[in-house]
């Protein structure tokens, strides 16, 4: 059967701007045979620095320009395939981007889109940003595609505040009908590597659509970011970092790392029900992404092949980026026996020099097929039709405050500590004190 073609990329970018001729090499060299993927999914986290992720717009446009050069010259190394920006949206230091082949954009329809902050009072230091669009099929119905970038609470002890972070994700990312309005969020369809202005691809179809959290029974759902799920419950301590693995080009031949994907958080509270619930993943058989020193990142500046891993020793090795996704339905495979979706690569590409953090990618094929509602109690158990959590009524006024807080936080960090605030934040007050120093010259 026909199938999409997805690839979908994670990167904590650190709150660096990114070097796109390094990341397009790294890319296209890993992408598998000569196909171009028709979609193209981006999860950014810690996209920018705060002042600049919290002010969003056009303090954002630098950061993300990168990524989109570095997709165009991907293309250029897949025989010349051209993709075109679709939408972008963040919520705070949580970024996402969709770009499609530029011959297969007008398959796109429309889009929804969300946004949820479960960091401090609730604002997108930690946070995740949704998007859900139609991709319409010649002849068939369309495609509906929800695709959520994550990014969860820090440290090896947080397990429970993780899983939390998840629960809020649920219960408030909730997606409506994109505009560009103080949203966080653009639509525009131009060429990578290509400047014009943003324009707002809105179809009238998706506002007749209801609300929807990222659970519904005729969407496909892809997650992936820096989840944070750890190897360990402590730091380490000690001589503990004698135990961290060494580089080995074979994962099943490597017992340290065997080991300590065993103790994967993850792996265990997906089992256990408690996180990411419905969700799967592909078989890690890479390192962990999480965290190298900044020897490691120095020779991946110089791109030399690593012969060791070079771990920062105040942290466990762990497997911190993640993708996983939600299987078609037990009602789907029963219409189309031996339907699928097929996963094609699941990897960590090389380190790179301006992050800590290896970005994954996962190439999958997603049926050209849409999925139909359920019969009757034909989704009885499924989390597609019965979410874990319900949608929090006040979700909508709730990310309101928080958004308002971070645009006094983002101010104030802008002013204090950007270079540009800071000149701002100096002119102002030079302009104070001659203001003060005329004033008082008249009355006296």
């Amino acid at each position: 059967m026909e199938a999409l073609n997805v690839l979908v990329i994670t990167f904590n970018c650190a709150r660096q701007l990114l070097q796109p001729d390094i990341f397009a090499r790294r890319l296209s060299k890993e992408l598998p045979g000569s196909r171009s993927p028709d979609i193209i999914l981006l999860s950014l986290q810690e996209v920018a620095p705060i002042a600049y992720s919290f002010l969003g717009g056009s303090y954002l446009v630098h950061y993300l320009e990168r990524f989109h050069h570095a997709i165009y010259l991907a293309g250029k190394g897949l025989g010349g395939a051209k993709y075109v920006q679709i939408i972008t949206g963040n919520v705070g230091l949580t970024a996402c981007m969709v770009f499609s082949l530029e011959e297969q954009r007008d398959n796109i329809r429309w889009f929804e889109t969300g946004g949820v902050g479960v960091g401090l009072q609730e604002m997108g230091n930690k946070g995740a940003v949704g998007l859900r669009f139609g991709y319409a099929v010649p002849d068939s119905d369309t495609i509906e595609l929800t695709f959520v970038a994550a990014h969860l609470a820090p440290m090896e002890e947080a397990l429970q505040r993780r899983n939390e972070d998840w629960k809020n994700i649920v219960r408030g990312l909730v997606l409506t009908p994109a505009t560009n309005k103080g949203s966080g969020t653009s639509t525009k369809r131009q060429p990578a590597g290509e400047e014009s202005e943003q324009l707002l691809a809105h179809d009238p179809a998706s506002t007749s659509r209801e609300p929807h959290g990222l659970y519904t029974p005729t969407s496909h759902l892809i997650l992936a970011g820096d989840l944070n799920y750890r190897t360990s419950s402590t730091k380490p301590r000690g001589a503990a970092c004698l135990l961290f693995p060494k580089s080995n080009p074979d994962r099943h031949d490597n017992d340290q790392l065997n080991s300590l994907l065993q103790n994967d958080q993850l792996s265990r509270e997906l089992k256990a029900g408690r996180t990411c619930h419905g969700l799967h993943e592909a078989l890690i058989e890479f390192p962990p992404t999480y965290k190298y020193s900044k020897k490691a990142q120095m020779l991946a500046e110089k791109e030399e092949s690593m012969t060791t891993w070079d771990w920062a020793k105040h942290r466990w090795p762990s497997w911190c980026d993640r993708i996983l996704y939600l299987d078609l339905p037990a009602w789907m495979g029963s219409e189309t026996p031996g339907m699928r979706i097929e996963v094609e690569k699941y990897m960590a590409l090389p380190l790179m020099p301006t992050s800590d953090h290896r970005p994954v990618i996962l190439s999958m094929r997603i049926p050209l097929k849409a999925i139909p509602a359920p019969e009757e109690d034909g989704g009885e158990g499924s989390v597609r039709t019965y979410p874990p959590f319900d949608i929090d009524p006040r979700w909508r006024d709730r990310r309101t405050l928080a958004r308002r807080k971070e645009i006094i936080v983002g101010v104030l960090a802008y002013l204090s500590l950007t270079w540009e605030g800071r000149s701002i934040l100096l002119v102002l007050i030079m302009g104070g004190f001659l203001g003060w120093y005329v004033v008082r010259g008249i009355l006296v």
